[in-house]
């Protein structure tokens, strides 16, 4: 692993301050329910993904990469806040109503794109957002100055006829007005993104290319399909095209980057926004990991992870101490040369130090969960895992990444500690502040009412 000299952050900053040099672009792209096995940078064999694993290639592949919780929504609200998002009662997936102004991210919390923009970055948003459907949740209104995506939580790929009623087919909306649009979404997102890249060349900007993919449902077009008719599961064939056209428009994005004389200045961070569906819902591949979205096992949190700064950050390693989306917040204020506010507790980290070798230690000494009845703690190789009305779950990760060996009742003071530490964190927390979409189907069971599909 190529070390950079330990002064070489310091000095960034300090040449950031003085107006030496110019601070960095930021390029976050998040891509929706991707199996931990389904990249080829990953090791996936019948997924091909050659931009994501040239990405991986000349920047740094985090084998021990996690989100902060199982769930879509409530894991950007971590990622956009630097915050563990159950500190502010964002812990389930938002239901889709514009009119309920409770069902989103607090207003009281100051996302990240707020904070850069203060500071004289430009800020877009292209995608997905899921952080509320009312007028004060939305993009334009939390620190974005060009915004293009739909604002629920999933949206069809192809062939639908809009319908703000209905979330899978509302509008996509450019900077708040309903726009129409022709082709594949993932092909509209990325072109966005490439044209966001080219009007942007003058000033650093932080651009949030949050996809829909390879989340149901699964829509690919004839001609991508085609592409994978060697995979024998219909339901993986589709998966695969989905991730295989995500794959092709990053490319398109990196390569718009380069073209405009970009590349070495932008940090490209790239991670899924949670674990992969199971497989017989969308065909993903958590493989060798226990479970998948939803749950505190290493399938619903540990996800694909890549971070490239060319001529700044190591090329071509491998990092395997914890990391998290959370410390996104940290990083991207760190290298736009702002400080980290002191008005509440942050759990973000800022990376580069670690990632340099300027700090050798660990980013986290311990990285936590939960998830209504379910929590996890992670501290070394050590995590536990509690359901509630189970016994404790003792697991050592380097020894054991799938979670099948429960070491508990050889290991209780280890399982103690642990226990403790979890319950010192989960009483920082607050309750959840909204009902969130699954309370809202259950209850649509009792008085139906249309629901996400």
């Amino acid at each position: 692993m190529r070390l950079i000299p330990a002064l070489l952050f310091t000095t960034l900053l300090l040449q950031t301050a003085l107006g030496e040099a110019p601070r960095p672009n930021i390029l976050l792209i998040v891509s929706d329910d991707q199996g931990y096995a389904d990249a080829g940078f990953q090791g996936s064999r019948d997924i091909v993904t050659p931009h994501l694993d040239r990405l991986a290639a000349k920047g740094i592949r985090f084998t021990n990469g996690y989100v902060t919780h199982a769930f879509c929504s409530p894991s950007r609200a971590g990622l956009m806040t630097g915050r563990y998002q159950q500190r502010f009662g964002h812990e389930r997936n938002v239901f889709h109503d514009p009119s309920d102004h409770t069902e989103g991210l607090p207003t009281t919390e100051t996302l990240l794109p707020a904070r850069l923009r203060a500071t004289g970055y430009m800020t877009g948003w292209i995608g997905k957002w899921h952080l509320g459907a009312a007028p004060e949740f939305v993009p334009a209104r939390r620190g974005f100055a060009e915004t293009f995506g739909f604002i629920g939580g999933g949206h069809r790929f192809r062939d639908w006829k809009p319908n703000a009623a209905e979330e899978y087919f509302v509008p996509l909306e450019r900077n708040g007005r309903p726009v129409e649009v022709t082709g594949h979404l993932t092909t509209v997102l990325g072109n966005e993104a490439v044209n966001f890249v080219n009007r942007h060349t003058d000033k650093p900007w932080f651009l949030y290319l949050a996809f829909n993919a390879p989340h149901n449902p699964q829509q690919p077009t004839d001609e991508r399909l085609a592409r994978f008719a060697a995979i024998k599961s219909p339901l993986r064939q589709k998966y695969a095209a989905q991730i295989s056209l995500m794959d092709d428009v990053i490319g398109e994005t990196l390569a718009a980057l380069h073209a405009s004389g970009q590349a070495e200045r932008t940090l490209v961070i790239f991670f899924s926004d949670n674990g992969g569906t199971p497989a017989n819902i969308t065909g993903a591949d958590n493989t060798p990991l226990r479970g998948a979205k939803g749950l505190p096992y290493e399938g619903g949190i540990r996800v694909p992870f890549l971070v490239s700064w060319p001529g700044h950050l190591p090329s071509g390693s491998t990092e395997h101490r914890p990391v998290s989306a959370i410390d996104v917040f940290a990083t991207a204020l760190a290298v736009a040369g702002a400080e980290m506010p002191k008005d509440r507790i942050y759990d973000s980290v800022n990376l580069i130090p670690f990632l340099t070798g300027e700090n050798s230690g660990a980013p986290h000494e311990r990285l936590f969960w939960r998830n209504g009845g379910q929590w996890a703690i992670r501290e070394g190789d050590w995590k536990l895992v509690r359901l509630r009305g189970q016994p404790d779950e003792l697991y050592h990760l380097s020894q054991d990444i799938g979670e099948k060996k429960d070491l508990a009742s050889k290991q209780p003071a280890v399982a103690a500690r642990l226990a403790t530490a979890l319950a010192a964190w989960d009483q920082e927390l607050i309750d959840p502040v909204f009902l969130g979409l699954e309370e809202h189907n259950a209850a649509a069971k009792k008085a139906p009412r249309k629901t996400t599909p």
